[in-house]
């Protein structure tokens, strides 16, 4: 069982697992990345969503099946290297194989006829070769030489970077582990002109790390002061936003204000936590009047885009109305315009914003102190407002405007439009490591891919002698006969040039 698990090829296909069970983790709404988009997929996936909780698919990275896959891809990649690189280091220390007996049976040879002696013929191959070869120690020089050939070697660096490009692999998990553990991550939306404080009750959501402590979260606020988005109004991207910026104000602590630019892939960074701008939308301001006049809720109400022309839904609830509640619950067009009978948005700029909701009395799920999204309206006991023919009562708005309400309950009024931006705060401990990972696994990855590692041998016999395998016992008038032989190591390389240029080098006249 450890040599399976420790094999290369079950490291390879736990990899490849690994990334198999990653894709659900970017193709389904996380919780810990966006739990917004994980409330619309449940109420738009009602049964799919109990066998979704039940395979934990909306929180995958943290789920038991996906740690058992990272967990077995560590040991199996501590089991290969860890013996491999043992292999690696004894095999530095070795030295180049001695010339086979057959030099001329391998597939790139050639041989020659010199008139230099094969002491003379040795000399200058270790010359040579020792430029960038790692050349084997020879038992005799000029005066005796004990060996009749001469090995040398290269690209030892390559199986260097095949242990690189594993190493790194460990390092990049290390790294994402870190920020696992002592990590966290949590979102918030803001509406143009509301302030952030970093504490926990401010945010929407938060996902600690496991030895995540509270003290660590750095002590800073900040301001929406404006947002703006640069919309394509021609061409054939219309329609499509080309920039989003959010200039914010920011204090650490009690020091003094500063001003930060927030845009998409320009985090702020503030002592190790980052704040992105990872999403935006329309807040319309709704003021709710009671039966009597008084202002029972109003201010800007965060509305959800539902696709890319930011049609968005949104809920208003208005729980302290007299003589009875109101909810009001409905869509956000940007820009509104009828097609064929139907209600559109055109256009993701608020252009011409519009409201258009459906209003309920009674109870709305909220006398029983149930826990509630500000998102979702509870209208299972809820009486909906109808008009005198008895078709429930829409309600239509445009900036400015105002609808009474049947029976006296009160009346709505739509004041103007805010924007909103939503902002991911995270702090990622291990992020560094993980980026040293990553170079060193594409330094490695280079290595084994671009090095070849090759032997060469070259052998030197008096020409009467006869050299093994090519000229058994042919007697020759004198001279050296020169045997020159290079094996590929990596079985993809052309060794022809290689020994093209060693036969050159050789039979240089050495006084040129």
């Amino acid at each position: 069982m450890w040599r399976q698990i420790t094999s290369m090829r079950t490291a390879l296909l736990l990899l490849l697992l690994l990334a198999l069970a990653a894709i659900p983790g970017s193709v389904i709404p996380q919780a810990d990345v966006d739990s917004l988009a994980v409330t619309r997929w449940k109420d738009e996936h009602p049964k799919l969503t109990p066998l979704y909780e039940r395979l934990d698919l909306f929180s995958v990275y943290s789920s038991p099946w996906f740690s058992a896959i990272y967990l077995l891809l560590v040991l199996s990649l501590v089991g290969c290297i860890v013996p491999r690189l043992l292999v690696y280091y004894r095999g530095l220390r070795a030295q180049p194989p001695a010339a086979p007996r057959h030099l001329t049976r391998l597939p790139v040879h050639a041989s020659y006829a010199t008139d230099l002696s094969p002491a003379e013929v040795l000399d200058r191959a270790r010359a040579v070769l020792g430029r960038r070869h790692r050349v084997r120690a020879s038992t005799g020089s000029t005066s005796g030489a004990a060996d009749d050939f001469v090995a040398a070697e290269r690209g030892y660096l390559r199986e260097a970077g095949n242990l690189v490009f594993h190493l790194s692999v460990l390092i990049v998990l290390a790294g994402v582990a870190m920020g696992s553990l002592w990590g966290y991550q949590g979102g918030v939306i803001l509406v143009q002109g509301t302030t952030f404080s970093n504490n926990l009750t401010q945010y929407d959501d938060f996902k600690p790390g496991g030895l995540f402590g509270q003290d660590r979260l750095e002590d800073f606020r900040f301001s929406v002061d404006k947002f703006s988005v640069d919309w394509l109004k021609e061409g054939p991207r219309f329609g499509q936003a080309r920039r989003f910026e959010a200039d914010v104000s920011y204090r650490v602590g009690d020091g003094k204000a500063k001003r930060y630019d927030l845009r998409v892939n320009h985090p702020l960074e503030v002592d190790g936590t980052e704040v992105f701008l990872i999403g935006h939308g329309y807040a319309p301001v709704i003021t709710v009047r009671d039966g009597s006049g008084e202002v029972v809720c109003t201010g800007p109400t965060v509305f959800l885009p539902r696709d890319a022309s930011f049609l968005s839904y949104g809920v208003v609830k208005c729980n302290d109305a007299k003589p009875g509640r109101i909810g009001l619950d409905g869509l956000f067009f940007p820009t509104f315009e009828m097609r064929d009978g139907n209600p559109v948005t055109v256009f993701g700029d608020d252009l011409n914003p519009t409201l258009s909701m459906l209003a309920y009395t009674g109870d709305l799920g909220l006398e029983d102190g149930r826990s509630q999204s500000v998102y979702v309206l509870d209208k299972s006991k809820a009486t909906p407002l109808t008009k005198p023919d008895g078709k429930p009562l829409r309600i239509d708005l445009q900036p400015g405007d105002t609808v009474n309400l049947p029976d006296g309950l009160g009346s709505v009024t739509f004041d103007r439009v805010d924007p909103w931006i939503r902002v991911q705060i995270s702090q990622t401990p291990g992020k560094g490591i993980a980026l040293v990972g990553m170079i060193l696994a594409l330094i490695g990855l280079c290595a084994s891919l671009f090095i070849r590692p090759r032997r060469v041998w070259v052998r030197a016999v008096p020409a009467g002698a006869g050299a093994a395998g090519t000229m058994d016992g042919t007697q020759g008038g004198g001279g050296t006969l020169v045997e020159v032989a290079v094996l590929d190591r990596s079985g993809n390389g052309e060794m022809d040039e290689v020994l093209t240029t060693v036969l050159e080098q050789l039979q240089k006249d050495p006084r040129s």
